[in-house]
């Protein structure tokens, strides 16, 4: 209700704009979070991270077979690679 000074629109009015200006305040901060690339990039490593090492405790054996599989992929591919380039360079 208004009173007869009209104080009561007055502070209904101000307590709207403090809470929409609380509100743009979120969503500055919500926006100026999903434009930080490098701050969302170190999370997303240590997300990973702390995936990879919940991992390894919960499979020690399979965690390190699996990264013995890899780097052997790694190194076959690249014997693969020099054996065709050098099987090329010999034509």
């Amino acid at each position: 209700m208004t009173s007869p000074d009209g104080t009561g629109d007055v502070e209904a009015l101000r307590a709207e704009i403090d809470a929409t200006r609380e509100e743009l305040g979120r969503t500055v901060d919500a926006l100026s979070n999903r434009l930080d690339v490098p701050a969302r990039a170190r999370e997303r490593m240590a997300r990973t991270k702390d995936t990879a090492v919940e991992t390894y405790r919960e499979s020690p054996p399979a965690v390190i077979g699996a990264g013995v599989a890899l780097v052997g992929l790694v190194v076959g591919l690249i014997v693969l690679r020099r054996r065709r380039a050098t099987a090329r360079r010999n034509r």
